[in-house]
């Protein structure tokens, strides 16, 4: 199959990732460049000078999964918050924004299942979780309040790996009580005792 016209490189690399993810999410890890390709309507060659193998492709497609919820996060930030906890806010934020699109979660979560069961992939997700501790570590909160805002909004975000998520409304709830937490100093010192 020849490259679409019109396609610039940066539009067929973007191709070729969504491909595969979807692809991976409905086959798995063992899915092949061919069915990729396929699936982005690019050949096998134009695969392969993007990526030149599956490993770079997955490895690509983790790091691309990684840095648009960075992406996320950075959005969320809001700019008149200059409060202790203004990045942890925006974590909570774009950990719960998609929480209402359970389909969506479900489909990113059989990825995320997929990638993360290969061993370069966790390396990747590793360094990515001890990068988030250290920018949410000095973002000003105690640790026990930031070690709890944060595990009540990966835990809710990850709840479609359990087969649910977190209905919109209580998602919505969730995100408005810890967004408060962090802000609410007294309440802090109650925990801490």
């Amino acid at each position: 199959m020849a490259r679409k016209a019109g396609r610039t490189p940066a539009v067929t690399r973007r191709a070729l990732l969504d491909a595969a993810a979807s692809v991976i999410r409905t086959r798995g890890i063992a899915a092949s460049l061919d069915e990729i390709a396929r699936e982005a309507q690019v050949s096998k060659g134009g695969l392969l000078y993007h990526f030149a193998t599956k490993d770079d492709l997955v490895r690509a497609l983790a790091q691309d999964l990684v840095e648009a919820f960075r992406a996320e996060v950075v959005a969320a930030v809001d700019p008149a918050d200059s409060a202790p906890g203004a990045l942890t806010r925006a974590y909570v934020r774009a950990c719960l924004s998609s929480s209402h699109d359970e389909v969506a979660l479900r489909e990113s979560a059989a990825l995320v299942v997929q990638l993360g069961a290969l061993p370069e992939v966790a390396d990747l997700v590793r360094a990515d979780t001890r990068r988030w501790s250290a920018e949410l570590g000095a973002d000003g909160l105690p640790a026990h309040v930031l070690a709890l805002v944060v595990a009540a909004a990966d835990g809710a975000s990850a709840a479609p790996l359990w087969g649910g998520a977190v209905p919109h409304d209580e998602a919505r709830a969730l995100e408005r009580q810890l967004i408060r937490f962090t802000l609410d100093q007294a309440l802090w010192s109650h925990l801490e005792a």
